[in-house]
């Protein structure tokens, strides 16, 4: 009970790094955006992504 608990808890977190870091991956690569930094599209879209995760778990919602 307590790892399921455990994943409702990081739900947001894990949201994020699985699902919204690569389609934003996608998205950048896509566009034929480059990313600042010498970034790949992968690494920027984890630290987006992982933005908005963080965010979302500190508000406790996405909106």
């Amino acid at each position: 009970m307590g790892v399921i608990r455990l994943i409702f808890f990081f739900g947001p977190l894990i949201f994020a790094f699985g699902f919204i870091a690569p389609l934003l991956a996608q998205i950048i690569r896509l566009s034929g955006v480059t990313p600042p930094y010498d970034l790949t599209p992968l690494s920027a879209g984890l630290l987006i992504a992982g933005l908005l995760g963080a965010v979302a778990q500190w508000r406790g919602r996405w909106i």
